[in-house]
């Protein structure tokens, strides 16, 4: 009977520490791939802290997570989305097809600059489709170890409470972001490369940024003097030019 409860024991021991690394091997693939990824497909800075990732559930958090802005903008980063709750099918992360049940972005902060005819955000997204493109700007394509190419399929996307900080006549402003919500990403294609998720993400930030500004202009109308109101509903026409309105 001693035997047997210290050969349970060990083996509880050795499962124990088998667990352990099994989430420190999962938290570690994905920080590392989206730190190897992620910049050549922005071509800005991208910085991922952490990742802790369930391998028997799935579900994890990535922590301090920070876009920089592109090319010709200030040393200010564009965004910086705080935590990001995930809920992956169990190793799915380890083969081709990463199956998504949620991602959940709770508070993430968005620094918008713009020069009259462009804008910090939508510079991050032409980078995004040059990358996209084909040509001498695009990104590697994600592949597996096998050199199987990588797609995802995401059932849930919601970005909450949402902030975007945005000059207007001179001073900042601080606005609410509407919420987001995107159902079954890649779904029915049978998975999108991270490309593709990224893009299909950030012309939704983008949409919310328009609506934040909208609504600002609103409220300015109502609180400030005639310069302010204009400065802002000429940074309202910018941006629906820049991003062709809302869609």
């Amino acid at each position: 009977m001693k035997k047997l409860l210290i050969i349970g024991g060990g083996l509880a021991v050795v499962a124990l520490v088998a667990f352990v690394a099994l989430q420190f091997f999962l938290g570690s693939v994905v920080t590392a791939g989206v730190n190897n990824f992620a910049p050549k497909l922005t071509q800005t800075k991208v910085v991922l802290n952490s990742a802790t990732i369930s391998p028997l559930t799935g579900s994890g958090t990535l922590s301090g997570l920070v876009v920089g802005n592109p090319k010709g903008w200030s040393d200010a980063n564009l965004c910086s989305l705080g935590k990001v709750h995930i809920d992956v099918a169990p190793f799915s992360i380890l083969g081709d097809h990463i199956i998504v049940n949620e991602i959940i972005i709770e508070a993430p902060e968005f620094n918008y600059e713009t020069k009259i005819i462009a804008s910090n955000v939508a510079d991050l997204l032409k980078n995004i489709e040059a990358a996209m493109g084909g040509g001498k700007d695009a990104a590697p394509t994600a592949t597996t170890k096998t050199g199987q190419p990588i797609k995802i399929a995401v059932k849930k996307f919601r970005l909450a409470k949402g902030k975007v900080r945005l000059g207007l006549a001179g001073t900042a402003m601080t606005l609410p972001m509407p919420d987001i919500e995107l159902n079954e990403l890649g779904t029915a294609e049978g998975g999108i490369t991270p490309d593709q998720l990224v893009f299909a993400v950030m012309r939704s930030v983008t949409t919310s940024i328009v609506s934040a500004t909208t609504q600002a202009a609103g409220q300015i109308g109502g609180t400030s003097g005639a310069a302010a109101v204009e400065g802002a509903k000429k940074a309202v026409e910018g941006i629906k030019g820049l991003f062709g309105g809302k869609k």
